[in-house]
């Protein structure tokens, strides 16, 4: 049977819902993403993103990520291991001086609904004090390795004052899956208040850093801004 064309009011009406409802899920708890995401897509009237990176820092990567964000005059938020502050203490603080947000990604990535309450602290609180020692700061915000979050990780993260932060948008660019992949993954799917995880260490992260001056260009284009999370 053949169906109707939809005109471009029936196509508005139908993306007003859809914005409608992902901030309903939002408010509900059914998207499990930060309150300031749930803020930016309730409540802001402009167009914000959050870019995010995790696992580094990397001698490699970082630095070519922190150049290309430099140049588009986008800040954003970096989750690091503890692990990798301690081997590269002076990108830590490159990340910081340029005025990003640096914040707690646990020493060695474990999945912390397995830990221990006295395991999961020395992830956190090792992890907070290389950061500080580096930016001087305490991070505000842990992200757990894999996304792995209950209600345990929560009530213990929040213990040591810690906000969970998770994500929205994930092209999956640890796995390489090649730049047009990567880029295309991000601008397809994000919206005002999208949450993108992306990789500055943890392995070759060439890809992502290839396709980040499109991210950024193309966004920008769109009328999107940027900020950090924490």
């Amino acid at each position: 049977m053949a169906v109707p064309p939809v005109g471009r009011s029936a196509v508005g009406r139908i993306r007003t819902a859809i914005g409608a409802l992902a901030v309903a899920l939002v408010a509900t708890g059914a998207v499990a993403v930060p309150a300031d995401t749930a803020e930016a897509a309730g409540s802001r009237s402009g167009k914000v993103v959050y870019l995010t990176f995790d696992d580094g820092p990397s001698p490699a990567y970082t630095p070519r990520i922190l150049s290309i964000l430099q140049r588009y005059g986008v800040h954003a938020t970096f989750f690091e291991l503890g692990e990798n502050v301690a081997a590269h203490p002076s990108v830590t603080a490159q990340v910081a001086r340029q005025g990003h947000s640096v914040q707690n990604h646990s020493w060695s990535h474990p999945d912390l609904r397995r830990l221990s309450g006295g395991s999961f602290g020395t992830q956190v609180g090792s992890t907070d004090r290389a950061i500080r020692r580096q930016t001087g700061r305490t991070p505000t915000c842990l992200r757990p390795p894999y996304g792995a979050v209950n209600s345990t990780v929560r009530s213990r993260a929040a213990a040591l004052g810690k906000q969970v932060v998770l994500w929205s948008v994930d092209p999956a660019d640890w796995s390489r899956p090649g730049t047009a992949a990567i880029r295309s993954r991000v601008l397809g799917n994000v919206r005002p208040g999208s949450v993108v995880l992306l990789h500055d260490g943890g392995g070759d992260r060439s890809q992502t850093a290839a396709a980040l001056p499109g991210i950024l260009s193309t966004l920008k284009a769109r009328g999107y801004g940027f900020a950090t999370l924490c």
